[in-house]
């Protein structure tokens, strides 16, 4: 039998985070103000959790935390945390520092359909702490509620400013619009368009305990140290936070 040609360009658009129509499934704000609408999940939550551990091998968008996300063992957390331990015991700020780089990053993605591209189905919206802190408020307070509901939801104004400056980090704001509305002005098409949620388990690939034991032995083994470790980890200088958060910022937006 041939190899399917359709399967390949199925897993290749997989691969690229695209919908079957070819569109990114991922939401990357313009500069200025985008309207957009989180959407009910089947499971009660549109704001997803997921962690991460960068600095790891050539994976610029960052590999999922086995034992955060799946409750399995995590090579590299048990990596950090040694190095931790070995920095404090020995006053050593440079392992230190290199450890904090590697610990979980926590990041938050919500299904979200942007107003006046309807058409272009359910995407992805990935955003930080301060988004998600945000987001919480608003849900919790009475007066808002249920945002996400498809009949008496509420959109929300999201103003996104590039940086001005190298170093800067771009300027998000999410506002609550006042009023209520429906999710689509056509009431039957609701439906359809849920059906076409994005597969949040699938948006990032997924590495056993083995496989990032196998990326990390040879990452150290390739550069003799624990100082080298990756093209990322040279990239972002020091790899504190905020270079961390840059990466991934550029990850969302560029």
């Amino acid at each position: 039998m041939g190899i399917d040609m359709e399967l390949m360009r199925r897993k290749l658009a997989s691969l690229r985070g695209e919908h079957e129509n070819g569109n990114s499934v991922w939401f990357k704000p313009d500069e200025g103000d985008t309207d957009i609408r989180i959407v009910p999940t089947n499971d009660g939550d549109p704001l997803k959790e997921m962690f991460f551990h960068y600095n790891v091998g050539e994976h610029r968008g960052g590999i999922l935390c086995p034992k955060r996300n799946f409750g399995e063992h995590c090579p590299v957390c048990e990596f950090a945390s040694q190095l931790w331990r070995e920095g404090s015991d020995n006053n050593d700020e440079e392992s230190k520092k290199l450890a904090k780089s590697l610990f979980v990053r926590t990041r938050y993605f919500s299904p979200v359909v942007v107003r006046s591209r309807e058409d272009e189905g359910i995407k992805v919206y990935g955003y930080g702490k301060m988004a998600y802190e945000l987001l919480l408020g608003y849900i919790l307070d009475p007066e808002y509620g249920d945002i996400t509901d498809s009949q008496e939801g509420t959109d929300i104004t999201l103003t996104y400013t590039k940086p001005t400056k190298p170093g800067a980090y771009p300027q998000t704001n999410l506002k609550m619009r006042r009023n209520t509305s429906p999710l689509l002005e056509d009431q039957d098409a609701i439906p359809a368009l849920l059906d076409g949620m994005p597969d949040f388990d699938g948006l990032f690939e997924r590495h056993s305990p083995e496989q990032i034991d196998a990326i990390l032995d040879e990452q150290l083994a390739s550069d003799g140290s624990a100082e080298g470790r990756s093209s990322e980890t040279t990239r972002y200088g020091t790899n504190d936070k905020n270079d961390v958060d840059r990466a991934f910022d550029e990850l969302m937006t560029g």
